[in-house]
């Protein structure tokens, strides 16, 4: 137990490092990519390691996004491999969430972070020149941590109680689409259309794999792979 939350407290401190590294080095749209790559990288490694069950829908909807990941990596495949690493270490960072189940996710989650503390201590503490004084810096500093960084990432330690991690795995792709979003209409960056088909697939690929779910909110069908509830 204690190997698996140093591990897991290591590959998201790995993670937050290369995702800002990718952000600030290389582009926005490589950071984005990767939150593509990593819910198929996640639904896979559950699939494979976890032994989850994923259902026809689920495969189609893994072959779609799959296929979507193609058409966007058609560029630098410098990007595409950087890209690939950030997922790849948030992906096993999942699958080990999904097997420590006996720590409390609140507990586990101040472990994590204390470690990434311990690890960007000595970076901190070589390039330290002086501590910010504008008030703004610091209030950007407690939205980032506390609403962007603590709270979602302890909300995904917590579906993982209940929710199969290829199921919460292929949900982040919501999270690449949203990027996208703001990429276009915030940023005003230009969007190809080979990127505008990729990001469509990637919707449909999201609704084919929550089919079941969709079909029981809308539709008011059960879901045929959840168990019935007794009276």
């Amino acid at each position: 137990m204690i190997i698996l939350c140093l591990l897991s407290g290591l590959l998201i401190s790995g993670n937050w490092f290369t995702y800002i590294y990718v952000v600030n080095n290389i582009n926005l749209k490589s950071a984005a990519f990767a939150y593509m790559v990593c819910p198929l990288i996640t639904a896979f490694a559950g699939f494979m390691v976890l032994k989850e069950k994923l259902s026809l829908f689920k495969l189609i909807s893994l072959g779609m996004a799959s296929l979507s990941i193609i058409i966007l990596a058609q560029g630098s495949f410098r990007e595409v491999l950087w890209s690939i690493f950030v997922a790849s270490l948030y992906s096993f960072f999942l699958i080990v969430q999904k097997v420590i189940n006996k720590l409390d996710k609140f507990n586990l989650l101040g472990i994590q972070l204390l470690i990434s503390g311990i690890l960007i201590l000595p970076f901190y503490l070589y390039h330290f020149k002086s501590l910010p004084n504008d008030t703004y810096f610091w209030v950007d500093i407690l939205i980032i941590s506390i609403f962007f960084t603590i709270i979602p990432l302890y909300l995904s330690l917590y579906a993982l109680i209940g929710m199969p991690s290829s199921t919460l795995g292929i949900i982040i792709y919501l999270n690449p689409i949203v990027a996208f979003a703001v990429a276009f209409f915030y940023f005003h960056e230009s969007i190809t259309l080979q990127q505008l088909y990729a990001y469509s697939l990637l919707l449909l690929a999201v609704i084919v794999f929550n089919w079941n779910t969709v079909k029981e909110i809308f539709f008011k069908i059960p879901d045929p792979e959840q168990p019935g509830i007794t009276p």
